[in-house]
């Protein structure tokens, strides 16, 4: 490692990691990122405060302005955008929601190379949605038109060329609801027959027993890619990694990585550990999710693929220290 690329590892610059590895975060604009993202100070006036009530405990968080985004990019060269996952760009009747809004304000503060990867709504890919406070069926579930015009199209014509991903992230699904994977590859075979193509679609499988081939070949079929994620209730991605013998399906020549939590590891209890996000808990993070991250990334690498590592608090305590450490071995590795 030369010391001008230790020195930007050190100031959590990773722009210039590599030409086909791209690290960054699974949202943005924390104030425990204050000191290494984001400069001391220069938010302060801005600076929203919001609650977040996980089970009998409330959590304040303080959320920077959206044009902290300009800075965040100064270090990290592409952002998933976690808010779209909640609701979609365009109501029923056409007219833009809040969300629209909100990410063509990101818009404005993005430059030429600045890269984003959008979560598809859930309304969208979820099976059960929580409705009144508890799960019931979602009746809008893989419905290509709601994706179309509500999402998808709306969402190109704001981000253009930074438009990177369409992320689509399914729940895990209990036993007594699951489907066979075949039945959940033809409905996926469906789905992307009847959407618009394109190269830049990844879907997130959170039920093992989908990582199986009927939903590769499918996957293959239409060019979209696979993410291999660290998530509560999803093998190591080593293990995920071999059930698909090391392929890449996307069709762009993408592939998306995220390390989301620590495995066995609840939302709530991941959430409550990391918080304030402002560094990494001791004895949080799963000590094989950087070693299998690094080695999948390497062997992306060498196939010409280009690599892009997602990376949540939860996972750690702190995305940028985690992001940091991945850097630093990849370094070491000879690609």
């Amino acid at each position: 490692m030369t010391t001008e690329e230790e020195s930007d590892l050190k100031k959590y610059r990773f722009r210039d990691l590599h030409p086909n590895i791209s690290i960054g975060m699974a949202s943005d604009r924390y104030a425990g990122w204050i000191g290494q993202v984001y400069s001391e100070g220069r938010y302060s006036k801005e600076i929203k405060h919001r609650t977040h009530k996980i089970g009998e405990k409330t959590f304040t968080e303080e959320v920077l302005p959206v044009e902290s985004v300009e800075e965040y990019f100064e270090h990290f060269p592409i952002l998933e955008i976690d808010f779209t996952f909640y609701r979609l760009l365009l109501d029923k009747n056409g007219k833009p929601t809040p969300n629209y809004f909100t990410l063509k304000e990101y818009q404005q503060h993005l430059k030429k190379d600045d890269q984003l990867i959008l979560k598809v709504p859930q309304l969208i890919f979820a099976r059960r949605i929580r409705q009144g406070g508890k799960f019931v069926e979602n009746e809008a579930y893989l419905n290509s038109q709601i994706f179309t015009h509500q999402f998808y199209k709306p969402a190109v014509e704001i981000l253009s060329s930074n438009l990177r991903g369409f992320m689509f992230e399914q729940e895990y699904h209990p036993k007594k609801e699951r489907v066979e994977p075949d039945e959940m590859a033809k409905a996926l075979d469906a789905f992307f027959n009847a959407i618009p193509k394109d190269k830049r679609y990844h879907v997130e499988l959170r039920t093992e027993a989908y990582l199986a081939e009927p939903v590769f070949d499918v996957l293959e079929k239409h060019g979209v890619g696979l993410v291999y994620s660290h998530w509560t209730w999803l093998p190591p991605l080593s293990k995920q990694f071999s059930k698909t013998k090391g392929r890449f399906f996307n069709s762009g020549g993408d592939c998306i990585i995220r390390l989301m939590t620590p495995r066995r590891m609840s939302y709530e209890d991941s959430y409550t550990k990391a918080f304030p996000f402002n560094e990494n808990v001791e004895g949080m993070m799963n000590p094989e999710m950087i070693d299998d991250a690094v080695e999948i990334i390497m062997k992306g690498v060498r196939q010409n693929k280009r690599m892009r590592l997602i990376i949540n608090n939860r996972a750690g305590g702190n995305g940028p220290i985690i992001a940091q450490e991945i850097a630093e071995e990849l370094q070491k590795g000879k690609f």
